[in-house]
């Protein structure tokens, strides 16, 4: 059996995934471009209080590291990782506006075939079903034409729209990591969800979620 990576070719980017239509709007997936830096920050800004507490502890204060200039640093090491296969990021677009971003990170190829994933989406969109529509391409996407085999988030305990949006798109939680992240100034422990390609098989989370009402494909 080949497979898509053998070239040397990172497989499955770059790529566009969707339109998925959820009560909030239009969800598409592109890979981030340099002119997001106005819209992304503007969104980060001003939602501090929405994103702040689940976020990893950084040096820098949320106005500096969220402002416009901190941007072109951020997309060029997603897009330097992208292309050495490191991970496949995107910018999530609700009616072609900047919503949010998910990440596929440390990309781990050969007799693994593992990933992790993690989103964030902007406080206004958070209650629209965002958050599942773009879970659900990203993961046929990285079952698919991205080739992995397992993916994995983690998350707090606390956050409990986050684990909604995992229970919705079918992961399963599979244990505890204690002290696991230095989230919002102190090592917070964080539930570890996963998902296997033959979780995902045969209909993938896409068809899963329009079956059940919750999106309609566009």
């Amino acid at each position: 059996m080949s497979h898509a990576w053998e070239g040397g070719r990172h497989p499955g980017w770059p790529a566009r995934l969707g339109p998925l239509r959820v009560a909030a709007g239009l969800v598409a997936l592109r890979p981030p471009k340099l002119f997001d830096a106005t819209a992304w920050s503007r969104t980060r800004l001003r939602d501090q209080a929405h994103l702040e507490a689940w976020e990893p502890t950084a040096v820098e204060g949320w106005q500096e590291r969220n402002a416009p200039l901190a941007w072109p640093a951020q997309w060029s090491s997603l897009k330097s990782m992208a292309r050495r296969g490191q991970a496949l990021p995107f910018v999530i677009t609700v009616d072609g506006v900047l919503a949010g971003q998910i990440t596929v990170g440390n990309v781990v190829r050969g007799s693994l075939r593992s990933a992790w994933v993690g989103y964030w989406v902007a406080a206004d969109r958070a209650r629209g079903g965002v958050a599942t529509a773009a879970l659900a391409l990203v993961v046929d996407h990285c079952f698919g034409d991205a080739g992995l085999h397992r993916l994995e988030a983690t998350v707090r305990p606390e956050n409990q729209a986050s684990l909604r949006v995992l229970a919705k798109a079918g992961f399963r939680e599979e244990g505890l990591f204690l002290r696991y992240l230095d989230v919002a100034g102190a090592w917070r422990d964080h539930l570890c969800f996963a998902m296997t390609a033959e979780e995902a098989a045969p209909e993938g989370l896409v068809r899963r979620l329009v079956a059940r009402g919750y999106a309609r494909t566009a």
